[in-house]
């Protein structure tokens, strides 16, 4: 079984855990990428949504192997076999979790942007991750969550070998899982999109969750719920989701770009951050299931731009107010080309990490006030926007985020790219209406 990504895993795995709905249990999604999963879990069972913030202990002389884990609230668990086989006196128990201990407190800190622990006593507990691969740390989340009080314990993963899913059966209340393929090598193998979940959407699904059961139905503001829909363009069928909060004064498109989809939570954060805004958007594939594995129909602007173009006209029939884009990677260079088209009336594109370039000779047409964001150590992607940017004959503004790379995974950065976003689209695609 092959997941889209991690939301689609989530949505997946819920269906699974719905014999849990009727235990009241709180959810706990490990850091980073089983919180996106988690948060699909929560949504499904209608449950409090958690991180659970767990270290491992390991030996000092071999690191992989640990000798015990701890938790917050002051929760310990040590493998007393592995401290004795290992002649670790209290210096070395001491010195390595001292390091850790201060890890944990920062983590913990960062995620919860200040909310306390959710009390796991006397409730049943279900941890969830995207996947595992030996099941070590998953395991030691749920002898860190059993200490914490909860009486009882169900870990629940997408996908894991099947020697680990016989181990974990055996050492758990209940282990859900939904795939657990022969010949499997690693957990990202099994997804589509296993990019690295970037800090600020563990914090911003955490907070969302937070918020209550309207916030955990999606991104939106003020529980807005995506409605997914389907756009006929250039000849094909293209699936999307449209959110459009009441009083919306425009609506963003989003082009995703190669190897992307709507999925994307890199797009998603940013999306979330225009809906506050009161913005509606529209994510969506330019790429049908069947062709996102061919890269020369990822490389296709001239498609990927006509699509683009088509399923523009068909949101002016269903929403009043300006329409702007938003693309990454090739999908920028989509929208610029788009953008330039015959009677676009694009009010405003933003480029986030995007190939402009790829955009040609059609760049000198956009009339479109645009923005290019690029993370500061994306130094190749940095040239060509300041290339593009040469071209644009627009008005025009290139940012770039210090310490940043190409998915902007870094703490802070991509937060700093929705801003920047949602500052473009109010000044330009609102206030320009």
């Amino acid at each position: 079984m092959l997941f889209t990504d991690r939301a689609d895993a989530g949505r997946r795995l819920a269906e699974a855990l719905r014999h849990l709905a009727g235990e009241d249990p709180v959810v706990l999604g490990l850091p980073r990428g089983g919180v996106p999963v988690a948060f699909q879990v929560a949504r499904a069972l209608h449950a409090p949504l958690d991180v659970i913030v767990v270290r491992k202990l390991g030996v000092p002389y071999q690191p992989e192997l640990a000798f015990g884990a701890i938790g917050e609230g002051g929760v310990r668990v040590i493998s007393d076999d592995i401290v004795r086989r290992g002649r670790l006196d209290a210096s070395d128990l001491a010195s390595v979790e001292h390091a850790e201990a201060a890890e944990l407190a920062r983590q913990a800190e960062r995620f919860r942007a200040g909310r306390q622990r959710l009390p796991l006593e006397g409730r049943t507990a279900v941890v969830v991750d995207d996947g595992v691969a030996t099941g070590a740390t998953a395991a030691a989340a749920c002898e860190v969550v059993r200490a914490q009080g909860a009486a009882r314990v169900v870990l629940a993963v997408p996908v894991a070998p099947p020697d680990a899913a016989e181990r974990l059966r055996a050492a758990l209340d209940e282990f859900v899982c939904v795939s657990t393929p022969f010949g499997f090598s690693a957990v990202g193998e099994w997804y589509r999109d296993f990019s690295q979940t970037p800090d600020d959407e563990v914090v911003s699904l955490l907070a969302r969750a937070a918020d209550g059961p309207g916030a955990a139905d999606g991104p939106q503001n003020g529980g807005d719920v995506a409605q997914e829909v389907a756009i006929e363009a250039c000849g094909v069928r293209l699936t999307g989701d449209l959110t459009v909060p009441a009083g919306a004064g425009a609506v963003v498109m989003f082009a995703h770009g190669s190897g992307s989809s709507r999925h994307s939570p890199r797009n998603r954060l940013v999306a979330a951050a225009l809906q506050e805004a009161g913005l509606g958007t529209l994510l969506f594939d330019l790429l049908t299931p069947a062709e996102e594995g061919n890269r020369a129909k990822v490389f296709d602007i001239e498609t990927l731009a006509g699509r683009l173009t088509e399923a523009t006209g068909w949101l002016r029939g269903r929403t009043a107010g300006p329409v702007g884009y938003f693309g990454a990677s090739t999908g920028a260079a989509a929208a610029l080309r788009a953008a330039a088209g015959p009677g676009a009336d694009i009010g405003a594109v933003v480029s986030r990490g995007g190939r402009p370039d790829l955009a040609g000779p059609g760049l000198s047409g956009v009339r479109a006030p645009t923005l290019l964001i690029v993370g500061g150590d994306d130094t190749l992607v940095i040239d060509l926007n300041r290339a593009a940017q040469a071209a644009l004959r627009c008005e025009n503004r290139l940012e770039i985020v210090p310490g940043a790379t190409h998915l902007f995974e870094e703490p802070g950065a991509l937060q700093q790219v929705a801003e920047l976003a949602r500052e473009w689209f109010l000044r330009h695609l609102v206030k320009g209406a």
